[in-house]
């Protein structure tokens, strides 16, 4: 068990684990999870962590299908500039290895931000913690167990 899946277990959120061999030669954790689970990459969220204004570590989920737009998430995070984070800084604050990095039971609670196409689904996929494990369960969940924002922030 993780933490992403001890999280949705403990606040009782009906959730579905999926589990596949990762290749470590995959270039996209994303695009490897879609392909191997057989479903859109549009319906497989990705976890980026981002640097607000050297200031603020943020994190943005959005479709495995999408770029994230750097203005967009500074824009929601009320600040000016976004940079990615770091890989070590986002370790240390998720707790999760990169490729492996899920939205859920992170070592310290940043600010979250998932892209409004979730709404489009039933249920979404997002990392369950580690490298070839994802967590299946409705946008509503992820945003409550997240204390997220909905809003867009594609590209």
């Amino acid at each position: 068990m993780t933490p992403a899946i001890n999280t949705a277990t403990k606040n009782n959120v009906i959730h579905h684990i999926h589990e596949y061999s990762h290749d470590e030669a995959s270039e996209s954790y994303g695009d490897e999870a879609a392909q191997k689970l057989g479903i859109s990459s549009d319906r497989v969220f990705k976890t980026l962590v981002v640097n607000i204004d050297n200031n603020a570590l943020v994190v943005a989920v959005i479709p495995v299908s999408a770029m994230l737009s750097m203005k967009l998430i500074a824009k929601a995070y009320q600040g000016k500039k976004a940079t990615m984070a770091l890989k070590i800084d986002v370790e240390r604050s998720t707790g999760y290895v990169l490729g492996g990095v899920s939205p859920l039971g992170q070592k310290k609670r940043l600010s979250t931000f998932i892209d409004i196409s979730a709404k489009e689904f039933t249920t979404v996929f997002v990392s369950a913690g580690k490298r070839g494990l994802e967590i299946e369960l409705s946008p509503q969940d992820l945003q409550t167990l997240t204390q997220a924002t909905l809003t867009d922030i594609c590209q």
